[in-house]
């Protein structure tokens, strides 16, 4: 796990999003890993993350007040979270200012389908190349339509792992492109689930407020964010030996 702590993005938000800019401008292949203390456990399970863990291209920011927290506690310098779903938002703002190409694999058919009309509504020069479901859509035969068209932003929405397992797999057959694997974040940008009143995300509350409005994730959460923060106070044992 130390890899990745050493790894993670430790600079502001600001500076992420210049770097997601220019990265795009200058058609420099990016995966981006909204790193979360889920992330950060299954790291010790599955090999797929060390062999990206390394790569110029692949940028681990911290999406989780528990990364930040288990950073500093490691004596690294981190600025802060920087949430995958405002990553997701900024990119649209950068799409359609650029006039990029967006495709999108994953969620439910739904929530692309109120995600279509808020693009349009909101982003109308960014290109949509595809909206493809997670559930019923080919994996396959969607990998092959990415391939083809080539778009600049490809977001993967399938859930942790599988939606790193699969950019890694198919991230050499790309020719340019930002990839990032986001997660519930086009649930909340689509309008279908609501996001942490302001003064919540500003107290750093966001996840007791997600417990909240769904306590059928309590059990993950203590699989990952409590065993995440007892793996860090073990690491800053062996440190301080």
């Amino acid at each position: 796990m130390k890899e990745l702590f050493e790894k993670l993005y430790k600079q502001s938000d600001t500076e992420f999003y210049h770097l997601l800019k220019d990265h795009l401008l200058k058609n420099i292949k990016t995966f981006v890993i909204t790193a979360n203390p889920e992330i950060f456990m299954k790291s010790n399970e599955i090999p797929f993350f060390k062999k990206v863990l390394y790569r110029d291209s692949t940028i681990i920011i911290p999406d989780g007040e528990g990364i930040v927290m288990g950073a500093r506690k490691l004596g690294y310098d981190v600025w802060g979270k920087i949430a995958g779903v405002d990553t997701v938002a900024y990119l649209f703002d950068l799409g359609n200012q650029r006039g990029a190409s967006l495709y999108v694999y994953g969620a439910s058919q739904e929530v692309l389908d109120l995600l279509r009309e808020f693009l349009y509504l909101n982003y109308p020069n960014l290109q949509i190349y595809g909206l493809k479901n997670g559930y019923s859509s080919d994996e396959r035969e969607v990998i092959n339509d990415m391939l083809l068209k080539g778009a600049d932003i490809n977001l993967f929405a399938l859930g942790v792992p599988r939606q790193e397992e699969l950019i890694t797999r198919y991230f050499d057959q790309f020719n340019h492109g930002i990839f990032v694997g986001c997660g519930g974040s086009l649930d909340v940008l689509s309008g279908k689930k609501r996001r942490a009143p302001d003064i919540i995300i500003r107290f750093k509350l966001e996840w007791a407020y997600r417990l909240f409005k769904e306590p059928k994730r309590i059990q993950r959460f203590y699989d990952s964010n409590v065993k995440f923060l007892y793996k860090v106070m073990m690491m800053k044992k062996e440190k301080q030996q």
